[in-house]
């Protein structure tokens, strides 16, 4: 079974594929998918800010693209579920499934619909002849470009991916994170998931007070080389030469880094919703070093 794509609009296909570097539509090759995807995860910031700014959304696919066209982000069920619905409006046999993000180590693996994740079958390619692919732009410091679904390791940039079959879902994944990233790995199930699917989850992740986006503002953008990280007002870059940190002290330059490094310029929020968005972040990056200090 195929997910369902709502009806092809062709100004938002024709609008997000311009957000992505394309003048036209491409063909439903392997050579597309693995552009769509680098260029979903270096040109569309994963990212929490919306919800900072006091926003709620939806996780229906037309609400996300249009999310993406709007010159935003957004966090995993925005970010795959839009790249899934241009696949699809291209011609990919693309899937849903009902994924969960292992935080930390010490947490237990599970798929409790807290990660929309995205597999494309029929596809085949000379390193991939079986044509079934793991592709994946809603994982911060993920995928750079997709994967063979199969048992392997796969080093992108700083970092190496291990997939193999989940422990927790029978005849589903599991993704191994890099020591380095921002999780510790990610299982997900066989079958198709829907949107209903995964609602539970989403209504808690942007609304929760425990949930780690509504603690605390990030923004992640994927390059070749390596990760850009925005933790509230810290800024982390990660590639081959190893790490730098640098924190960010003014409102201006936060919001330039924003704009520059994440693509990410809220051209459509006024000065006043602004400067309450940095307010906010200064108040937990206080909050936050106090702590630290404590």
């Amino acid at each position: 079974m195929t997910s369902t794509w709502p009806s092809i609009d062709e100004s938002l296909r024709d609008a997000y594929l311009r957000r992505l570097g394309f003048d036209a539509p491409p063909p439903a090759t392997v050579e597309t998918l693995r552009a769509i995807h680098m260029a979903q995860v270096e040109r569309v910031p994963y990212e929490s800010v919306w919800i900072w700014l006091g926003e709620r959304r939806t996780i229906e696919p037309l609400d996300s693209v249009r999310y993406v066209v709007s010159g935003r982000g957004g966090y995993c069920y925005h970010q795959n579920g839009a790249m899934a619905t241009l696949l699809g409006w291209l011609g990919f046999r693309v899937h849903w499934h009902t994924g969960g993000v292992q935080g930390h180590p010490d947490a237990k693996p599970n798929v409790d619909g807290n990660h929309l994740a995205l597999t494309v079958s029929d596809l085949p390619a000379d390193d991939n002849p079986g044509g079934e692919w793991f592709i994946d732009a809603g994982l911060g410091d993920g995928l750079h470009e997709p994967i063979p679904l199969r048992t392997g390791t796969y080093p992108q940039g700083p970092h190496t991916y291990g997939l193999r079959p989940s422990e927790i879902a029978p005849g589903g994944w599991r993704l191994d994170a890099d020591e380095s990233m921002s999780l510790h790995g990610m299982d997900f199930t066989p079958g198709e998931a829907a949107v209903a699917d995964l609602l539970a989850g989403h209504e808690r992740l942007q609304s929760a007070p425990d949930s780690t986006f509504v603690r605390t503002l990030v923004a992640f953008r994927r390059d070749a080389d390596g990760v850009d990280f925005l933790r509230g007002r810290v800024l982390k870059r990660l590639d081959a030469t190893g790490e730098s940190t640098r924190e960010l002290t003014t409102a201006p330059e936060w919001h330039t880094c924003l704009a520059d490094v994440f693509g990410l310029p809220l051209s459509d929020v006024d000065t006043q919703r602004k400067t309450l968005l940095w307010n906010r972040v200064t108040a937990a990056h206080e909050e936050w070093l106090a702590g630290s200090r404590q």
